[in-house]
């Protein structure tokens, strides 16, 4: 069994570059982007057949400036955003107001973050600091001790409150990651050649990923503060954005040329994500993608491009099953889309907008009649549905997360975890 993702459709609304795009696990039928429109996006998504897989439900405006930067309390109620204006907002997405202002910086703000119980609010900057803040709009601490030399282009908090840290890349080159409790240096991570644009931690908060100029991702062990591996790039491939996926061992990497999408285990690349683009010319260069969000139970991803449209993926699994090869569409558990093909082209089942109980239940008497009908032979407890050279991952419906664990310790920590 193999996992691949097919191109689903586009959220078209904005009229500047989508700078960010944020999920949330309490809200599965929203997404929010921000943009340099000025203005953060809240979409309805529709999973339309036609190629729209959503529609803009609210325009959240009170920025001067670019917004760079968006995310989503874990409740699902509340906004950041991050703004080229100097000045952070947040928002009350039930009524798309904004409830306080945060003003401090002196230079555009690049980054945003909630902590894990969204008490405590991180932002970095283009004057090259890194601030602390209340909810409250109160700025708590300004980090000036080891402090990056150049722009702050990214922060983030761990999501681990066993291990509370925030990481932060920056221009300067440098990774730092920095005790929360007391706001200090705990480990300066060096090896980039170029200017950082992005870090992104792991859901269970062990790892930390980080890209930019140079078109290497770097791969940190937060608990143990050092370098774990590089996956290499194309030497003009700038690194714009990374996410790890929530339930499978892969990180996506939005580069200038294209989506890649990393299998951690046999760090390969398992999938490239280069979409069609109209009306470009010979000389021109096509739209890059800068922005990534895996919905929350890790079936869609999202991408934002400089042409203002937002491009969206979803995961389809290969099943080989006695010698017949079936093509499955999973979609998302939430949206009810399931449909399952023969690789040669022929539809055998096809179901949308299904009860997802029932559904199952009839994938998997269709499943056993193609058995049946085409093998003619019951399916003995030795058939496999995984190939030997393939790894394997547990799609269950109705699951939220799934296990996997990283059997190289000698490169990577230990990674069993289970999502939830």
């Amino acid at each position: 069994m193999t996992d691949n993702l097919n191109y689903r459709g586009q959220l078209v609304g904005h009229s500047g570059w989508v700078t960010a795009i944020a999920t949330s696990s309490e809200s599965p039928d929203m997404i929010l982007s921000s943009s340099r429109d000025k203005s953060v996006i809240v979409w309805s998504l529709t999973r339309d057949d036609e190629g729209n897989f959503g529609i803009p439900r609210k325009s959240l405006r009170g920025h001067n400036s670019a917004v760079q930067d968006v995310v989503i309390s874990s409740d699902g109620q509340f906004a950041l955003s991050a703004s080229w204006d100097k000045t952070l907002r947040l928002w009350d997405l039930s009524t798309g107001n904004t409830t306080r202002r945060f003003v401090g910086h002196t230079g555009d703000v690049l980054s945003v973050s909630f902590s894990a119980d969204n008490r405590q609010i991180v932002s970095g900057s283009r004057d090259k600091t890194i601030k602390l803040w209340n909810t409250l709009g109160e700025c708590k601490f300004t980090i000036t001790e080891d402090a990056h030399t150049e722009w702050v282009s990214c922060v983030r908090f761990s999501p681990n409150p066993a291990n509370p840290v925030i990481v932060s890349g920056s221009w300067d080159k440098v990774v730092k990651v920095w005790e929360l409790t007391k706001c200090k240096l705990r480990t300066n991570h060096l090896g980039h050649t170029g200017y950082i644009n992005t870090v992104t931690v792991s859901p269970d908060g062990s790892l930390c990923a980080s890209g930019g100029k140079d078109g290497i991702t770097m791969l940190w062990d937060l608990n143990e503060g050092k370098h774990l591996y590089s996956l290499e790039g194309k030497g003009d491939d700038i690194i714009n954005a990374l996410v790890f996926s929530p339930n499978r061992y892969w990180l996506c990497a939005a580069t200038s040329s294209c989506i890649k999408i990393w299998d951690l285990e046999s760090k390969s690349v398992v999938d490239e994500l280069k979409p069609e683009f109209a009306f470009v010319g010979k000389k021109s260069q096509p739209p890059q993608c800068i922005s990534l969000a895996w919905s929350a139970d890790g079936q869609t991803l999202f991408g934002g491009y400089t042409d203002n449209i937002i491009r969206v993926w979803t995961v389809a699994v290969l099943l080989v099953l006695g010698g017949i090869i079936l093509f499955v569409d999973i979609g998302s558990w939430n949206s009810g889309i399931l449909g399952v093909f023969i690789v040669t082209g022929l539809l055998c089942l096809s179901w949308k907008w299904f009860n997802i109980v029932v559904g199952c239940i009839i994938m998997v008497v269709g499943i056993f009649y193609i058995i049946m009908h085409f093998v003619g032979a019951t399916p003995s407890p030795s058939m496999s549905a995984v190939p030997n050279n393939s790894s394997t991952t547990n799609l269950n419906p109705g699951q939220t997360g799934a296990q996997y664990t990283n059997p190289d310790m000698d490169h990577q920590p230990s990674m069993t975890q289970n999502y939830n």
